[in-house]
């Protein structure tokens, strides 16, 4: 079956989802849904979509939902993988630290696990800074003979930055447990590839999908190192510290930048621009996607079902 016969669909969905460990969760415009698969068999949890642009409506217009929609995906995602994480037969558990131990025991598990969330979701964009800002200035900084060569030193930063994500991906691939979550990252994709050409949901009509989405979140984060990079030829300073200050203020503006522009090629994927702009995401799905056993699919079903909403097109992207 050929990319462009596989990718035809009759609906474009808003539902997105997430893997996790040894589950998916399905995001859907009501609730969200958390499926997973445990020793005991499949675990369900379902939870209605409390949105912060519902209660302040300014925070869901263009250019202003792409930081608030990234920041609100980041912590639920992170809840989630938690949750999941916690289903794990104990012999696969981390043993708790013993700065966990003591939150839990003057706060409580509840309010701990938040300030766990918390401390991880700090920690993953510390760390995401650290790899796409810090580090590819820094190094491009050390080069000898770039002072005033503002062009060419951006250039440089944004190829070691692509570098550097592709092998963080590559290196990810290695591991066995990040195997299996980008399998159900496949299962995902399937799944909403199948719902979106109006199939029903078995395993036997969502294997054959496509696992390369052009909606997928993986594609938003290469879209927003291409626009820094971009975004990084306005930059004429040569002090590394003014530079890092510099694509710290333009980043809300790429990522703002960045929604907008997938969320448009998502409605428009059989428009020729609209195709360049998703493809390298999709090549890039090669390494954050690999195809998923029945169960998995099985899994992505569930929560598929979980949150398609009765009102049948009240999820049309």
């Amino acid at each position: 079956m050929s990319t462009k016969k596989n990718e035809q669909v009759c609906f474009r969905t808003m539902i997105g989802g997430q893997a996790l460990m040894e589950g998916i969760l399905m995001r859907g415009p009501e609730k969200q849904a958390i499926v997973c698969r445990t020793e005991n068999g499949i675990v369900e949890k379902v939870e209605p979509l409390n949105l912060v642009k519902d209660r302040h409506p300014i925070l869901g217009w263009p250019l202003v939902r792409g930081v608030v929609t990234l920041v609100d995906s980041l912590a639920k995602g992170m809840k989630a993988l938690t949750y999941s994480a916690s289903l794990l037969p104990e012999d696969q558990q981390e043993e708790p630290t013993k700065f966990d131990l003591w939150l839990e025991k003057h706060l409580g598990s509840e309010k701990a696990e938040k300030i766990a969330i918390s401390v991880a979701a700090v920690l993953g964009v510390a760390l995401a800074l650290t790899l796409f800002i810090f580090l590819p200035t820094i190094l491009a900084g050390l080069i000898p003979g770039l002072e005033g060569r503002y062009t060419l030193r951006s250039l440089i930063e944004g190829v070691i930055k692509i570098v550097i994500f592709l092998l963080y991906l590559w290196l990810c691939t290695r591991v066995k447990e990040v195997k299996r979550l980008f399998a159900y990252h496949g299962a995902e994709h399937k799944t909403i590839f199948c719902y979106e050409k109006g199939l029903p949901l078995t395993v036997e009509n969502v294997r054959p999908q496509s696992r390369f989405h052009p909606r997928c979140g993986t594609s938003f984060l290469l879209v927003v190192i291409i626009l820094g990079l971009l975004a990084g030829l306005l930059i004429q300073v040569d002090n590394i510290l003014l530079r890092i200050c510099l694509r710290l203020l333009l980043l809300p503006v790429i990522i703002a930048l960045a929604y907008e522009l997938n969320r448009w090629a998502g409605r428009h994927d059989t428009n020729i621009v609209s195709r360049i702009v998703t493809w390298p995401g999709k090549q890039l799905q090669h390494l954050t996607t690999s195809e998923p056993d029945d169960g998995m699919i099985e899994c992505a079903i569930r929560a598929m079902e979980l949150v398609i909403p009765e009102e049948k097109g009240k999820d049309a992207w």
